[in-house]
Parts: structure tokens; C-alpha cells; sequence
């Protein structure tokens, strides 16, 4: 008997870290504060790339980045990230490890940085029924007031193009197409 193909939305490549991706974390809700702003330095250091450059690097990002955690980002010296320029394992941008520093001081000073992303979806997840890429915006009114809000609070690298990627990618706003194998799974999807 013929093998049944898995229908995944039409970003997915057929690379194996891309499919890990999309099939068990890319518009899975989460309440995370670790893992939401993890993905938001990401989401900033894709600017101008692919996401699978950003995907094949998480590993070393998280080695060589304190695993994300802000209290120790936000302390990062300048001689440091000179060092972090030299390493290939990571995207090589000066403005981009800059910012990782400063977005940590800006999440650190959010007096509750998950109900703010959660804020701008209203509390749950926002559940788009998108039939083809077509379809989905490169950004949404709820990206714009994202931006705007975290620009204000002194944050780099969130313009609303980026803030939509993230938002899609940690649940906020479901946007996988109804032919994809996890719109039924995330169609009715709760934060947890």
C-alpha cells in the first residue's frame, strides 16, 4: 500500500529540522516566559534570512547565549559579544547581538511579559482559517500594536513584519492553512 503524505503548510521544506518545526512547535500556544522570548531574539535575528538559517543555529544560539535567559543577556559585555562575532556557529551581526543584550533589558524591566504578548491577541489564541499562503498577511493589526508597544518599551528588531512571525510562532495567532495536517490539532487550541 502506498504511503499517505502528511499535508504541512507550503513554508515546510522537506528538510527534516524544518518538519520538527512546523509538526511540534511553529502555532502551538504557550505561556512560556523562557520560551517566548527565546523566540523573540529569533525572530530578530531572521531578519533579512530564512528561518531554516535561524532553525540551524538555535543550538549554538542557545550555547553561546546563556540558553536565552535574560537576566544573563541583559549583563552581556561588549567584549563578549566581540568574541560572539568571531563565532560561525551564529549569525554574525553586530546590531543583532547588540540588540539580544538590550531586548533582555527591556523584557527584564516588563512587569508581567507574557500577559503583554498575550494582550494583544486578547488573551487566546487568535484561530485564522487561511486556505491557501495567499491567504495570510505578512502582518496584522494585532503585529502593528505589538511593535508599537515593545518599540516604546525599548526594544530593537520588532518591527510588525517580525512581530506577526512571532506571534504565529508562539501560538498567539494560528495561522497554519486548513489543508495543513495541524490546523484540526490547533483550530481549537488553548494556551497552556
Amino acid at each position: 500500500m502506498p504511503v499517505a503524505l502528511v499535508q504541512r503548510c507550503s513554508w515546510c521544506t522537506e528538510d527534516p529540522a524544518y518538519i520538527a518545526y512546523h509538526d511540534t512547535e511553529w502555532g502551538v500556544p504557550t505561556r512560556n516566559p523562557n520560551y517566548l522570548f527565546e523566540m523573540l531574539l529569533l525572530e530578530g535575528f531572521q531578519a533579512g534570512l530564512s528561518w531554516i538559517t535561524v532553525l540551524k543555529k538555535r543550538p549554538r544560539y542557545r550555547e553561546v547565549l546563556f540558553n536565552f535567559d535574560p537576566k544573563k543577556l541583559a549583563a552581556m559585555s561588549d567584549s563578549y559579544i566581540d568574541t560572539l562575532m568571531q563565532d560561525s556557529g551564529i549569525i554574525r551581526n553586530r546590531l543583532k547581538l547588540n540588540s539580544a543584550r538590550q531586548n533582555a533589558q527591556a523584557w527584564l524591566q516588563l512587569a508581567n511579559p507574557v500577559e503583554l504578548i498575550w494582550s494583544f491577541v486578547g488573551g487566546n489564541p487568535k484561530i485564522n482559517h487561511f486556505r491557501q499562503p495567499s491567504d495570510v498577511p505578512a502582518i496584522a493589526p494585532e503585529a502593528q500594536l505589538m511593535s508599537q508597544a515593545l518599540k516604546k518599551a525599548g526594544f530593537n528588531f520588532v518591527g510588525p513584519t517580525i512581530c506577526y512571525s512571532y506571534l504565529q510562532a508562539v501560538g498567539c495567532i494560528m495561522d497554519h492553512t486548513t489543508d495543513c495536517h495541524r490546523y484540526p490539532v490547533l483550530a481549537g487550541g488553548s494556551a497552556g
